[in-house]
Formats: structure tokens, sequence, C-alpha cells
């Protein structure tokens, strides 16, 4: 049999010191972002049924979740508020004692180093569950940027150190730059959810956020599936209206669109592992079909490999465990 000539790859996989001498992802604690769920009320810790070790917290429970935050080394925070009222208007968005501003001055004041990133949308303070002002059954575009910059500067007035708006109306990013720069915030960065798509996996959020649309649904300010072109036109548009950050939603079955938008943009780009990706993981994990802390890691590196330069994740506190050997 004539010799065969082949390359031998394998070499540089003989050794767990080998490996980790040539490996091109290293995933940290500090590249993630945990998500908190700030309620209003008393004493209140309430479990997300559809997000196993995830709650929604009063203020007089907050710490609990922020000191472990702060010990397991992870450097960041997005808060999401739950209001005990609603309105048509989203008033308690802007508010300056709604339950956000209130939850972000308690984590800066408990931990001033702590990044804390303000979730910048209505859907949560809207008594229609739509992202913007509604008129009969349509979401309208223009009427709504100016409520999201005002909610936008009442998180800075808080203390937010971002402000991360969520709610896909065409001209956020320029309408609340306007809005931080005008109230003097020019050094508060704006993490854009530059491509956010009308997505499937979002349904455990909606229980957590109490934010579930009251009739039809997002596809009207939410990006199509479908589309990767489509993602490359809203990140330009953020980018030229002064983003600081890009943030890619959902992450897992959109590593595609991570690599376009990495490979096409200086900024740092955000990957958002869902709560639909972070409930299937659980789930499995709970009926013994997976190896959680394997899969978990590997998700959130195949996120990073991809072009991810930081990731939003429910996972956050498990998988610093996990790196630190605990």
């Amino acid at each position: 049999m004539e010799k065969l000539q082949f390359r031998r790859n394998r070499r540089l996989r003989n050794t767990n010191a080998l490996r980790s001498m040539v490996r091109e992802t290293v995933l940290r604690k500090e590249d993630f972002i945990y998500p908190i769920f700030v309620v209003e009320g008393e004493n209140v810790k309430n479990p997300v049924s559809s997000m196993p070790g995830v709650y929604q917290f009063s203020l007089d429970r907050l710490a609990e979740e922020i000191d472990e935050v702060v010990e397991l080394g992870i450097p960041s925070v997005i808060l999401f508020g739950v209001p005990e009222e609603k309105d048509a208007m989203g008033t308690g968005a802007y508010h300056d004692h709604g339950i956000v501003q209130q939850g972000i001055r308690f984590v800066k004041e408990r931990y001033p180093e702590l990044v804390v990133i303000a979730d910048t949308c209505l859907c949560e303070y809207t008594d229609h569950g739509h992202c913007g002002v509604v008129e009969g059954e349509k979401v309208l575009n223009d009427p709504s940027l100016e409520l999201l910059a005002r909610t936008a500067v009442s998180q800075a007035e808080a203390g937010a150190d971002i402000i991360a708006p969520s709610n896909m109306m065409d001209g956020f990013v320029a309408a609340i730059r306007q809005g931080l720069d005008a109230a003097g915030f020019t050094d508060i960065p704006i993490m854009s959810y530059a491509v956010k798509y009308a997505s499937a996996y979002y349904g455990p959020f909606r229980e957590a956020a109490d934010s579930t649309p009251q009739f039809g649904d997002r596809k009207t300010y939410q990006m199509d599936p479908a589309n990767r072109l489509e993602a490359m036109r809203e990140a330009e548009s953020d980018e030229a209206e002064g983003a600081d950050f890009l943030i890619v939603k959902p992450a897992l079955s959109y590593l595609d669109i991570i690599r376009d938008v990495k490979n096409n943009f200086v900024l740092p780009i955000v990957a958002y592992n869902v709560s639909g990706e972070y409930a299937m993981v659980k789930a499995a994990a709970q009926n013994g079909w997976i190896d959680e802390q394997q899969v978990v890691l590997e998700t959130l590196t195949s996120m990073k490999r991809a072009g991810a330069d930081i990731i939003m994740t429910y996972h956050a506190k498990d998988a610093a465990r996990w790196l630190e050997g605990k």
C-alpha cells in the first residue's frame, strides 16, 4: 500500500495542557451580563415557573441577588422592571420613582463599581403590552420616540451606567442619544438592541416581565427571523445614530448574524442568550437528558466564537461558578 500523505492535526489534542495552549476562544465570567427582574411590593421572591433558578425580587430582597452576583465576580447586571400599575402610555417607565429607577439607585448605592444597565422599553409598563404608543391596534413609531427618550433620561438620572433600548422603533437610538445629550448625559453609552428578531424564544421572558402583548404581535417592529441582510441595515442605522454597543437577540439560532455583525462593525457585540434558550437547557437537564454544565459552557463559548464580545445570559451565575471550578 502506497504511503499516505496527510496532516496529523490530532497532535495538538493529545493532552489537556496542549488543548488549552491552542484554544482559540476563551470564555470568562467577565464576559457576562446577568438579567434581574425587579418588582414592586415587599418580601417578594417569586420564582419564574418557566425559568428554573430565576426570580422576581422586590427591592427589600434585591440585595440577596446582587450580593451573590458581586461575590461571583460578574461585572454587570441589566435590570427589568415589573410595575404594579400600567397604563396606555407606560408612564411607570419614565417616572422618577419607577421600579427600575428605584432598583438602579439601590444597586449603585450598594455596589458603585457594578455596571448597571437599564432596559429601556415600554412593554412592561403599558396596559396593552406593546413597546410604544398605540392607536387602535397600530403601534406608532414617532410618538413613541419621545417617551423612550424620557425613559432613558430618567434611568440615567437614577444612576444607570448604560442605557439599553430594546423597543425596535425606527430612530430610537437617535432620539435617546439626543435626549441624553440634552440632559447632560453625554458620557452615558447606549447598548442598542440593534438586531432583535420577532422570536418565539422570548416566551418565558414574557412571564418574568409580565409583558405579553394584549393584542396582535410584535412583527411590525421586531425583525423577521428569515432575514439576514436586514440585520446589517438595522445595525448600520444604529451605529450611525450613535450606538456604542450592538446587541443581537436571540443568540443561539442567530450565530450567523452575530458573525455577520462582528465582521461588519467595530463596535462591541453583545449576544443575548434569551429566556427560551435558557429554559430548554434547564428542562433537558432536569430530565437528565443532558449534562447541564457542559452544554451551557459549550453554548456560551459558541456565542463568543461567533463574534460576541459580551454575553447577556441567565446562566451567568452558574457559568461563573463552573469556570472557577466550583
